[in-house]
C-alpha cells in the first residue's frame, strides 16, 4: 500500500471513528436543510404558478403533465451523480483514492455527453411526449412553454445536481448542502420577479429555473478547482471508458429506476384522474405530490447523508458502524415521516387551500391528502433500505426495491383499484388515492424481508471480525 493509500483526510477519519448516531445526525442536518428547501421551491414554484391570473389552473395542470420530461432526465443526473457517488465513498473506504479520482473523472465527462444528447432528443419530441402524457388543447401551450425551456437547461442541471452528489461523498455534507440551500433561495426569490414583475408568466418560471441551475452549476463545479478538495478530476481519467460507466450505473440504477418510475406514475396517475376527475382532479395531485416532497425530501436528505458513512466503513470492513450508521438514519427517517403524516392528516384542508380556493379542487385534493399521506412513515423505511443496499454496492437488490413500490405495485393498482371501487358502487376516483397507502405497506414488507436478512448477515460478519 503506498503512502497516499494509508494517509486519510481528517472527514475520512471522521467516519471511521466518531460515533455514528451523532455523526449520521451531523452529516444528515445540512443535507436535509437542502433537500427541504429544495422541495419547499418545488411547492412555492406551484403556489405562484397556481396565481398566475386568470390561466393559473390550466398553467399548474400544465406543470403536473410536464414534469416527466423534466423528471426523466433529472433520473440520468441521479443514475451518474449517485452512482459515482457510492463508488467513491467504498473506494476511499478501501484507501484507493486514484480509483475514486477516475470515478469522479469519467463521471464528468459522461455527464457531458449523457446531457445534451438527452435534451437533444426531449426537445425533439417535446410535443408529441406531452400530448401522450396527457396534455389537451388547454393544457397543451403551458405544459410546452414550461417543459421546452427547462429542458434548454438541462446541461446546467446536469452539472449542478450530479456533481454535487461526489462532494457529498467525500464526506463534505456542508457544502453539497449549501448549493442545494443557495438554488432553492435564487429560484423562490426569482420565481415571483419573473412570472408577475416581469409579466412572462408561466415561460418566467421556467427560464428562473435555468438561471439557477447555471449559478449553481459554476458554485458545484468551483469546489473542484480551487483550494484543495478531497479528490479531484484528473485530465488523465477524463477519457470516457464504458467500464467505468458500468461500475457507476450498476449502483445508480436504483435511484434511476426509482425517478424513472416516479415519472411513470405521474404520467399514468395524470391521465387517470383526468379521465375519472378532470383537469380539477390533476392539479389537486400537482399540488399534493409537491406538498409530500417536503417530508420525502428530508427522508432522501437523511439516507444521503448517512450513504458516505455506510459505504465508507463498509469498504473498511467496519460491519458493526455499517449497521448501526443504517439503523440510525431509519430511525430519524421515521420520525419526520410520521411529524408530516399528523400535520396533513390535521390540517389537509388548509394546505390544499394555498395551491386552489376552487370549491371542487379543495374537496378532491382535502380528501385524496388525508389517504395518501397515512403510509408515509412505512415509504421512508422502504426508501432508507433502498439506499442502504445501494452504498454497500449490492445494485440488483437496491434496484429491485426501488421498483418494486412504483413499477411492481403502485402502477398496478393504478388500473385495478378504480375497477373494484368500482363494481363496488364507490367513487373510482378514490381507488387511485388509495392506490399509494396500498402500495407503501406491500413495498414496506418487501423492503423488511430483505433488510432483516441483510442485518443479519452483517452481524454474523462483525462477530467474525471481533473473534478474528
Amino acid at each position: 500500500m503506498d503512502a497516499n493509500e494509508k494517509i486519510m483526510t481528517p472527514r475520512e477519519q471522521e467516519m471511521a471513528t466518531a460515533n455514528i448516531p451523532k455523526l449520521v445526525l451531523d452529516y444528515s442536518i445540512p443535507t436535509v436543510i437542502g433537500m427541504l428547501i429544495s422541495a419547499l421551491y418545488v411547492v412555492v414554484d406551484r403556489y405562484f404558478v397556481g396565481q398566475i391570473p386568470d390561466v393559473g389552473q390550466d398553467a399548474l395542470t400544465g406543470v403536473g403533465l410536464g414534469s416527466p420530461v423534466n423528471l426523466i432526465l433529472a433520473a440520468f443526473s441521479l443514475l451518474l451523480g449517485v452512482g459515482a457517488a457510492a463508488n467513491i465513498s467504498i473506494r476511499l473506504g478501501r484507501g484507493d483514492r486514484d480509483g475514486a479520482e477516475k470515478i469522479l473523472s469519467n463521471a464528468f465527462s459522461f455527464i457531458l455527453i449523457v446531457s445534451v444528447s438527452m435534451a437533444a432528443i426531449a426537445l425533439v419530441f417535446m410535443e408529441p411526449l406531452l400530448i401522450a402524457f396527457g396534455a389537451d388543447e388547454n393544457t397543451l401551450p403551458y405544459a410546452f412553454t414550461y417543459t421546452f425551456i427547462k429542458t434548454l437547461g438541462t446541461p446546467l442541471m446536469f452539472l449542478f445536481f450530479a456533481m454535487n452528489h461526489p462532494i457529498r461523498a467525500v464526506g463534505n455534507a456542508k457544502r453539497f448542502a449549501a448549493a442545494q440551500i443557495m438554488g432553492a433561495l435564487l429560484n423562490i426569490g426569482l420565481n415571483p420577479l419573473f412570472i408577475f414583475t416581469f409579466n412572462m408568466g408561466i415561460a418566467g418560471a421556467a427560464w428562473s429555473t435555468v438561471l439557477v441551475w447555471g449559478l449553481c452549476a459554476v458554485w458545484v463545479m468551483s469546489y473542484y478547482f480551487r483550494g484543495s478538495p478531497a479528490i479531484k478530476i484528473r485530465l488523465k481519467y477524463l477519457k470516457p471508458s464504458f467500464k467505468t460507466l458500468l461500475v457507476i450505473t450498476s449502483i445508480g440504477m436504483a435511484p434511476f429506476f426509482m425517478q424513472i418510475l416516479g415519472s411513470a406514475v405521474t404520467i399514468v396517475a395524470n391521465r387517470s384522474l383526468a379521465e375519472l376527475g378532470g383537469s380539477t382532479a390533476v392539479a389537486a395531485f400537482t399540488a399534493i405530490t409537491g406538498v409530500i416532497s417536503l417530508f420525502a425530501m428530508p427522508v432522501f436528505g437523511i439516507t444521503q447523508g448517512a450513504q458516505p458513512i455506510i459505504g465508507f466503513n463498509y469498504g473498511m470492513g467496519s460491519m458493526q458502524r455499517v449497521r448501526l450508521a443504517y439503523l440510525s438514519a431509519m430511525l430519524y427517517s421515521v420520525i419526520i415521516c410520521l411529524v408530516g403524516s399528523a400535520l396533513l392528516l390535521i390540517l389537509p384542508r388548509q394546505v390544499m387551500a394555498l395551491f386552489n380556493s376552487d370549491p371542487e379542487a379543495l374537496s378532491i385534493g382535502t380528501t385524496a391528502m388525508r389517504i395518501m399521506v397515512w403510509s408515509l412513515a412505512v415509504a421512508g423505511f422502504q426508501m432508507n433500505a433502498s439506499t442502504f443496499f445501494m452504498s454497500i454496492g449490492r445494485a440488483k437488490i437496491s434496484v429491485f426495491l426501488s421498483i418494486s413500490r412504483l413499477g411492481l405495485i403502485l402502477i398496478p393498482l393504478f388500473f385495478i383499484l378504480p375497477q373494484v371501487f368500482g363494481l363496488l358502487g364507490i367513487d373510482m376516483l378514490l381507488g387511485i388515492w388509495w392506490a399509494y397507502p396500498a402500495s407503501d405497506l406491500l413495498a414496506f414488507v418487501i423492503s423488511l424481508i430483505m433488510i432483516l436478512r441483510e442485518l443479519r448477515i452483517i452481524k454474523a460478519k462483525s462477530l467474525d471480525s471481533i473473534s478474528s
